[in-house]
């Protein structure tokens, strides 16, 4: 045989080896990695495996403990519940060493909360030690009537300037209706004041500045309505107890501001009232009520979640009105006013499921003066959906709109009932007639 023919064969059995050798460690590479995908792991993740063992062992141990120390307490046998819980105490030690506290935590058992199987939906809140004590209706009224006299009302003013004149043209009675548009006592209500000035022998004619202003307040003062009872009929003496008030009407109007000051009034009363929070919609709704209630110590039932159904808050809080047999339930309602079915299918449903617990002796519609006119459709609304019993008429601060109070008795047929002046918590006030007209031409 050849030289070049033995090389050939060394060649071919070098290069063999290397391929018999490459596959062999090829497998076992693939072997390694086959095991792994299966969870056949290697001696250092056998360790691993032990040491999980070893601390399941544990928590199984503290398990035990926990239960017989839970079994020891139950009996009333002190030492035996002093072991049980000296064992507990060192099975979660363990526990945390082996850095499975989560799992230590599913088998020990939590401390109740309080009232935490009895707990509903919704709660009255905690009345604190300190609270304000509310100014009295009588110097509200007084200090409401001299807020309007100096608030520079162009509406009375106008008025007067016009009929004090020695003549009055037909111009002249044009600017006695305009003015009365524009302080929104509204078209049928100016029209019917014009034609009985024009019509009135005081007012014909005369030049006598004090007979003129007698002549316009008896006027404005049938048209406000003097003789309108204005009670709150929580305030009357047949009313029930609780006395259930819903206040209703747009957002933005300061409801749930008037609801908290109508609970102040009625606490300057001396009178036990609740509020319920069912404007469940409105962010802080819940939270500005129960402000409110704890500056006087008025709790206040709201839902423990955001969203919640608002008859079911009003249910709650007329149940434990009922409990407790306070004076006075005031339910703050959402003003959403998506549509006209949404709305009443939403207040009806309030009232009905609060009538299960208790009668509603008052719906109050709260309006924004300012809004003037604009406010009327609205308050229509409100009134055809629930059926108000009165009026609270807001930031009524004695501008040009002062004439509202004319229009919107006219157009529902109820009374403005409370007037609110400022923002002060004691800016509420029931409505007088006569301190409200005098404060306009003063």
């Amino acid at each position: 045989m050849d030289t070049n023919t033995v090389l050939a064969v060394i060649g071919v059995i070098v290069v063999a080896v290397v391929l018999i050798a490459a596959g062999v460690w090829w497998s076992k590479s693939r072997k390694r990695d086959l095991d792994r995908a299966l969870g056949q792991v290697g001696p250092d993740d056998r360790k691993t495996r032990e040491a999980k063992a070893a601390a399941d062992a544990r928590l199984a141990a503290e398990a035990e403990a926990e239960t017989e120390a839970k079994t020891a307490d139950e009996g009333t046998a002190a030492g035996s519940a002093a072991s049980a819980s000296a064992g507990g105490a060192a099975a979660v030690a363990a526990a945390d060493v082996a850095g499975e506290q989560d799992k230590s935590a599913e088998h020990t058992p939590a401390q109740p909360a309080p009232q935490s199987e009895t707990q509903p939906e919704s709660r009255p809140t905690a009345r604190p030690a300190a609270a304000e004590t509310p100014e009295p209706v009588g110097s509200r009224l007084t200090r409401l009537k001299a807020k309007l006299a100096k608030s520079g009302n162009p509406f009375g003013k106008a008025l007067f300037n016009i009929l004090a004149k020695d003549n009055l043209s037909e111009s002249d009675w044009e600017d006695v209706e305009d003015t009365l548009l524009l302080a929104d006592v509204g078209a049928d209500a100016s029209a019917q004041l014009v034609d009985d000035l024009r019509t009135d022998a005081r007012i014909t004619g005369k030049t006598d500045p004090e007979a003129v202003r007698a002549t316009l307040k008896e006027k404005l003062l049938d048209l406000v309505g003097r003789d309108a009872d204005r009670r709150l009929n929580a305030e009357k003496a047949d009313a029930n107890k609780p006395s259930v008030i819903i206040m209703v009407g747009v957002n933005g109007t300061g409801k749930t501001t008037t609801a908290g000051k109508l609970a102040r009034l009625f606490v300057a009363e001396g009178k036990q009232v609740m509020m319920g929070a069912a404007d469940t919609f409105r962010a802080a709704a819940a939270d500005q009520l129960e402000t409110w209630g704890a500056r006087v110590n008025v709790p206040v039932v709201r839902s423990d979640k955001d969203g919640a159904d608002p008859a079911s808050v009003a249910f709650e809080a007329s149940a434990k009105a009922k409990e407790s047999n306070v004076d006075v339930l005031i339910i703050d309602t959402a003003g959403r006013l998506q549509n006209k079915a949404n709305l009443m299918d939403e207040l009806g449903k309030i009232r009905r499921v609060t009538e299960k617990n208790l009668p509603v002796d008052e719906v109050l519609l709260v309006l924004d003066a300012t809004t003037g006119q604009n406010g009327m459709t609205q308050a229509k609304v409100f009134a055809e959906a629930i059926g108000i019993t009165g009026v609270v008429l807001s930031k009524l601060d004695g501008s040009a709109k002062g004439g509202i109070v004319i229009s919107v008795q006219k157009e529902l047929g109820v009374p403005v009932k409370l007037v609110g002046l400022g923002e002060s918590p004691d800016d509420l006030a029931p409505f007088d007639p006569e301190g409200f007209v005098d404060g306009i031409l003063s």
